[in-house]
Formats: structure tokens, sequence, C-alpha cells
């Protein structure tokens, strides 16, 4: 059963999606933090939604559960559990879960739809690329398809099959396309407001019910605006 969604405890930045008993989905801004790092500790979507399911109040003990992450930079549907065992039979199943992003690179795809498939590893430096050994690094798949292009930038539908860390921006960068505005494998300076990759959809099974939910976001100004827009139609995933 879907729950009302009580504003005053509602988080800045953050617009829920659903929440029930079992899951709460949100769409994250870019620029917040899934979790917290050694430098930031209190500016996450996880502790300001923990306090929402808290309600104000320190001795509640409602709590929510990591399921997946976005990066920073990266906005869109995120979802959270509400108990331990809505986060183990998620994970469990996250491989099944159908996960849309979009995205806009530089420049112009020679090949307009394909599938780019590497081993993934990450590097001391937290830095992640891909290796030919399989024993190195984790198989990592991104689909992906050219919805518009303009003369510099391509507007991407992506299909993430594996969800490893930076796995989209990592296999773009590596083809000679990296996601504007992504300063770390774009090798760009601060040109640009964010980066230009949302995660736009997810299709899960729920936990409990068994029944398949479908999480839609409106794609950020922004991202459209770099191709001269771009007006999505719905069953188009």
């Amino acid at each position: 059963m879907k729950q009302k969604t009580n504003t005053r405890f509602l988080p800045k930045g953050l617009t829920i999606l659903h929440e029930d008993r079992d899951i709460l989905v949100v769409d994250k801004p870019a620029g917040l933090l899934t979790i917290a790092t050694d430098s930031e500790k209190s500016k996450t979507a996880y502790a300001s939604l923990m306090d929402y399911v808290k309600k104000g109040s320190d001795r509640s003990k409602n709590r929510i559960f990591i399921v997946h992450r976005l990066d920073r930079d990266t906005s869109g549907v995120l979802v959270f559990a509400k108990t331990e065992v809505a986060k183990q039979t998620l994970q469990e199943d996250w491989d099944n879960t159908k996960k849309v992003y979009i995205a806009v690179t530089h420049g112009i795809w020679k090949l307009k739809q394909s599938s780019i498939q590497s081993y993934l590893t990450e590097s001391k430096a937290h830095r992640v690329y891909s290796v030919d050994d399989p024993k190195l690094g984790k198989f990592s798949e991104t689909k992906y398809k050219v919805l518009k292009e303009s003369n510099l930038y391509s507007l991407l539908e992506i299909d993430l099959i594996t969800g490893r860390k930076n796995q989209i921006r990592v296999h773009f960068a590596e083809k000679g396309h990296p996601i504007v505005g992504d300063t770390k494998y774009g090798n760009e300076t601060k040109s640009f407001p964010r980066m230009a990759l949302h995660s736009y959809s997810i299709t899960l099974t729920h936990p409990f019910q068994k029944k398949p939910l479908t999480f839609i976001t409106n794609i950020p100004n922004f991202i459209t605006g770099l191709v001269g827009g771009y007006e999505r139609i719905q069953d188009e995933t």
C-alpha cells in the first residue's frame, strides 16, 4: 500500500516518487551524494531520508537501507529499502532490474546503437578502467542508442546491463565520447553546471508484493538543452 508523503519532513531537493512499508524511491538531484564520504558526512540523500523516515524522532526505529548508488553529479531514480529483508531481496534480483539512463556525450557516434563490454577494475586512486584479463576485473555491459545529435553532442538512451561503479562514464570515455561535464573521465575543466547523466527509469519487482513497478523521472532541461531540446515519448523504453 502506497503511503502518503508528509511534506513537513520531506528532504529538500529530493522528490519522493513512491513509498510503501518496504521501499522508498526518490528522484535525486545532481550534486547530492547518495551516502557519506570521508569529506562529506551529513549532506547526503541517505542522511536526509533517514531523518524523513524517523519523522524528526531520534528514538524512532524506522530506517532506510542502501540498495544501489548514484554518483554525486548523476540525477534521477534512486531506490532505498525500508527493511533489511527488502534490501537483500532487491539486491539479489538487481541483475533482473531494468535501469535506463539518459546521457549527453561529446561527439558523433559512428554506431548509433551498440553494446559496450569490458572488464572493469579500480586503481588505488579510485579511478575505474577496463582491463583485458577477466581475472583482474568484473564483467560490465552497457547498451546504448542515439536519440538525437547536434554538431557537438549526442543524446543517448542507455540500458545498464550491469551496474559497476562509474561504468557508463568509463565505457563512454574509453570509446572517445565522454559524458558532457564529466571532469573525472572526460578531462574537462568545470565548464558545465553538472554532468549530463540521468537515471531516467527503473523497473523492479517489488520485494514482497512480487509485482513489477516502474518509476520514471523527467529529463532535466540542462541535458536536453545540449542538443536543442528533446521530447521523450513514454513508451520508448
